[in-house]
């Protein structure tokens, strides 16, 4: 985790980088991940929703009416929930059906680690 102006933020890395073990990583033996096909549309995706983190940023700066704000940050909390949903599909539909091929204790596991990523996302 990198810390900027705006505060602490996730390290993207740099383009076609992967961490060597991210949040319990340890299990995944995949060269790429399931979102692997569409990564240029989700880098375009998220690049579009940081410009609309920086268009907050502007909006605060000039002191724009805090309900227009706030219609914006709503806008932006949609866009990131929509990523976050395209990502959990790709992520059961390639690592989580791999795992239940693959049989044993892994699907288990993978059923574990999405369960728990949805609830981190209901919580928001």
């Amino acid at each position: 985790m990198t810390t900027t102006e705006a505060g602490p933020t996730a390290s993207l890395g740099t383009p076609g980088q992967q961490d060597a073990a991210p949040h319990g990583d340890a299990g995944h033996d995949h060269a790429t991940y399931g979102y692997h096909q569409q990564k240029d549309e989700h880098l375009k995706r998220l690049r579009r929703i940081e410009g609309q983190i920086r268009g907050l940023q502007r909006m605060v700066d000039e002191d724009t009416y805090c309900i227009d704000i706030l219609t914006q940050v709503s806008a932006s909390t949609k866009a990131l929930q929509s990523f976050a949903l395209q990502l959990l599909e790709e992520h059961l539909r390639h690592c989580v059906a791999d795992a239940a091929v693959e049989g044993g204790s892994e699907i288990d596991a993978k059923v574990e680690e999405a369960t728990k990523a949805i609830g981190r996302l209901l919580r928001t």
